[in-house]
């Protein structure tokens, strides 16, 4: 009897409790980032497409902004809009870029500020 206890392994409550609260704190933060992340990229890859556009280089801001904003619409963008857009020139290409914070509440009074910057640049 007294060897067969010696070779038994495995986990103990403490330990199970703990690693059942590491387990759930984890998955409270993935399900309130992974939307966040989840609407950068949709950001990012609208900026992309707006730029990839054949008629990008002809437009101008006012139209640029009213395409972003038809975009936004349709993926479902909420954190940014046409007016957060700006426009400059890197080498000869036009290249937009929106800088962006969002607020991720976590628990009663603590919240996570993240900071994003999307660029249409390759």
């Amino acid at each position: 009897m007294h060897s067969t206890i010696q070779s038994q392994r495995g986990v103990s409550l403490p330990g199970l409790l703990l690693w059942s609260i590491i387990l759930i704190i984890t998955a409270i933060f993935g399900m309130k980032l992974a939307p966040v992340y989840i609407e950068h990229n949709s950001v990012q890859n609208t900026l992309t497409a707006i730029a990839s556009n054949p008629n990008f280089k002809d437009e101008s801001p006012r139209e640029i902004r009213l395409t972003f904003g038809k975009h936004a619409m349709i993926d479902n963008i909420s954190v940014v809009n046409g007016k957060d857009i700006q426009i400059s020139t890197e080498k000869g290409k036009r290249v937009l870029t929106i800088e962006y914070s969002v607020t991720v509440p976590l628990f009663h009074n603590i919240s996570l500020l993240i900071d994003f910057e999307a660029t249409s640049k390759n």
